[in-house]
């Protein structure tokens, strides 16, 4: 199915010279002047080489066929990351190749879309945001409650980012889990 560049996510999967790639990042680039691209790193599937192109945005490019659904993360263990189908209590073995940096943001019972060609996962397309509690950061200074300032934490997940002044350990924040970053503190 051709679809244009520009509507490619991260976790999608397209087919180019007969090779599948898994979309890794997606930047559009919208210059002043002359045409806008859309850049894609991405990864092929069958040998994990690397590689980097960019198409005008209004470009087609090949998706592939690829069955996407919903698996709930379960455990990784020194094999894989292991996830289970909630429809049919399938269970599928990902190897941590195919999971990359997502690994941090999977913990137990988080909801990823896993795609699967013929039965074999080939990327992974994680919750847009996730909930993370901070368990270290430097202490909040008084009268900075409501400034513009951040200062760094760690998150639960292992995962360092940059939170406003006045929050402190302990605190459930919800993060963007493209980039890590801090989007607002969790509704309890």
């Amino acid at each position: 199915m051709k679809v244009a560049a520009s509507s490619l996510r991260r976790g999608n999967v397209v087919d180019i010279d007969g090779k599948l790639y898994a979309v890794l990042t997606v930047e559009n680039i919208h210059p002043g002047k002359g045409t806008p691209v859309t850049q894609l790193d991405m990864r092929r599937i069958s040998d994990g080489v690397k590689v980097s192109e960019r198409y005008r945005t209004t470009e087609q490019v090949e998706r592939a066929f690829v069955d996407q659904r919903d698996y709930n993360f379960l455990y990784d263990d020194g094999d894989g990351y292991h996830f289970m189908n909630p429809e049919n209590y399938d269970q599928v073995s990902v190897p941590a190749s195919v999971i990359g940096d997502a690994a941090p943001y999977l913990g137990e019972g988080v909801t990823v879309q896993l795609s699967l060609h013929d039965g074999v996962p080939i990327a992974i397309e994680l919750p847009q945001r996730v909930v993370l509690e901070v368990t270290e950061t430097e202490p909040g200074m008084k009268g900075q409650t409501a400034s513009g300032s951040y200062k760094p934490a760690v998150l639960s997940n292992g995962v360092r980012t940059m939170v406003p002044a006045y929050l402190t350990p302990g605190t459930k924040i919800i993060v963007m889990t493209a980039d890590g970053s801090y989007v607002e503190r969790a509704k309890d």
